[in-house]
């Protein structure tokens, strides 16, 4: 049986203060999008009265739901023997148009830079994958992050045809590609976390390996993952 836990609670005064700085955040923005290569993609704005305050906020939050579940161990910190006691509780509260998740990670190595994905698998070879920020570690362990995107079961990445793609990191021993595969919708519903220096892996004892998972494509292993969820139902898939 996989953890997993919906409900209409905020949680702790801690969390709910954290809640309410990230749609504080997202609805301030003046929009939220990804940006292309080339194309005709748009912004949507929101208005949002200033004057409000914490009432209006408060009367938002009592519509939201949210669901709570675990990452663990990568099955590469599994065999490596490392991060036995290193966990992440992560919340995804459905905000409407989009997602807010929050990770707040503890039992990590101290002071150490992660990379944070969206991955089609849990394990290698973790299919499509979505870079969705950093995270830092402190020097107790524990790395809290918020990030903003559609986190629920309509999550995916499409490709409809080849097109160029820009090379921005040309170093082995992974490049960019110059374009891209061609593929259907292709759902992504598990969550990774990976060391950003496979230096730092090493001094942690989780093995030196070499991956593509941060910006400049030279990240260490994997650290946590959602490999407590199957492989076509990871956590995302759960939101409600």
């Amino acid at each position: 049986m996989y953890p997993l836990r919906s409900t209409r609670s905020l949680g702790s005064p801690r969390s709910s203060a954290r809640l309410a700085t990230s749609v504080a955040l997202l609805l301030s923005s003046s929009g939220l999008g990804l940006a292309a290569c080339s194309g005709n993609g748009s912004t949507t704005s929101m208005e949002v009265d200033s004057t409000a305050g914490d009432e209006a906020l408060g009367t938002a939050s009592e519509a939201l739901q949210s669901f709570a579940f675990k990452m663990v161990p990568s099955a590469a910190s599994a065999a490596s023997g490392c991060l036995a006691h290193a966990r992440a509780n992560v919340r995804i509260i459905s905000a409407g148009q989009v997602e807010i998740m929050e990770v707040d990670a503890a039992g990590l190595p101290p002071s150490t830079e992660f990379d944070f994905f969206v991955t089609q698998v849990p394990n290698a070879p973790f299919g499509l994958s979505w870079y969705q920020g950093d995270m830092r570690s402190n020097a107790q362990g524990r790395a809290f992050q918020t990030f903003i995107g559609r986190f629920n079961p309509e999550t995916f990445i499409v490709a409809p045809g080849v097109a160029p793609a820009p090379v921005i990191h040309d170093d082995p021993p992974f490049p960019d590609a110059c374009q891209n595969p061609q593929t259907a919708p292709v759902h992504t519903f598990h969550l990774g976390l990976w060391f950003n220096s496979p230096a730092d892996a090493v001094a942690a004892g989780c093995g030196n390996a070499t991956t593509p998972f941060n910006g400049e494509h030279n990240a260490g292993p994997q650290a946590l993952s959602t490999r407590n969820f199957p492989n076509e139902a990871g956590p995302l898939l759960h939101v409600q």
